[in-house]
């Protein structure tokens, strides 16, 4: 099965690029094809979503907004219509509206989590500055509304042989060198300290750490091992990390994808095995 990563950027250019993965699984084994590809505008990401299936595609973005917001606004109720709602909205007009909703909120209860986000310990999708999550998602989920591809566990489509997940890579990065180290930088200059992290991780990709966890182990070229490692921003391991948990949904596509049987499909999810388990 093919099977793509894809580590997303809001401002894709000659700075940053959008790194995809394109990877083989076959029974146990996922194969990093060829060096990952740097996609440097919308136009060519959008071109990605039209490429012939059958694939699985893990994409680093939030698909969704928390219910709570959702309601908050007055927007519809279902994914396909907020999110075609946020799509005829400027950028600066939902970052607008978003500091106005925060502005109006009592501190503690600024940015709301999606129930995904609390078990993956991940950032609001709300978020615009820093780690700019709400930006990806404006960015993202309308692209992928207007795609063809069936959407996880937003907009399923029978039939179709193209399916794209949204996927957490830190939450990998985690189970090999634990929650406290970093391996790439947020501010500033990238540091020694984080090269021998993401040397680490990319060491236990094709090991029974990893297989253990994710049922998979993964192949790669001492020459791709090296770029991984090599790149600063670890850009192209994410989206090596984002194919590991697209192969892993995938190989769970009997129990939808991994996605809990109670999960908001108008949120959204994030597959992994750290967020499979329905609450309670």
């Amino acid at each position: 099965m093919r099977i793509y990563g894809v580590d997303f950027t809001s401002a894709p250019g000659k700075i940053r690029a959008i790194a995809v993965a394109e990877c083989e699984l076959s029974g146990d084994r996922l194969r990093l094809v060829r060096p990952v590809l740097r996609v440097r505008s919308f136009g060519a990401f959008e071109e990605c979503l039209a490429v012939a299936g059958p694939w699985v595609a893990g994409l680093d973005f939030p698909f969704g907004q928390p219910r709570r917001l959702v309601r908050d606004l007055g927007w519809p109720a279902e994914w396909a219509g907020y999110v075609a709602a946020v799509g005829e909205v400027s950028r600066e007009q939902l970052g607008g509206l978003l500091e106005m909703y925060r502005a109006a909120r009592p501190a503690g209860d600024k940015e709301h989590l999606r129930a995904a986000d609390r078990r993956a310990r991940a950032k609001s999708p709300m978020k615009w500055y820093g780690v700019p999550v709400g930006r990806m998602f404006y960015e993202g989920a309308p692209r992928l509304l207007r795609s063809p591809v069936s959407i996880v566990p937003c907009r399923p489509v029978p039939g179709e042989d193209r399916i794209a997940v949204e996927v957490y890579p830190a939450l990998v990065a985690r189970h090999l060198i634990g929650p406290r180290h970093s391996y790439k930088p947020t501010r500033g200059r990238p540091t020694s300290t984080q090269a021998a992290a993401r040397r680490e991780i990319v060491a236990g990709l094709p090991s029974d750490r990893l297989a253990e966890r994710y049922g998979l182990r993964v192949e790669l070229s001492p020459a791709l091992a090296a770029e991984l490692v090599a790149d600063p921003r670890a850009d192209l391991l994410d989206a090596v990390l984002a194919a590991v948990q697209a192969a892993w949904a995938w190989t769970r596509r009997d129990q939808g994808f991994g996605v809990p049987p109670d999960a908001d499909p108008a949120e959204g999810w994030i597959v992994d095995p750290a967020t499979a388990a329905p609450a309670g």
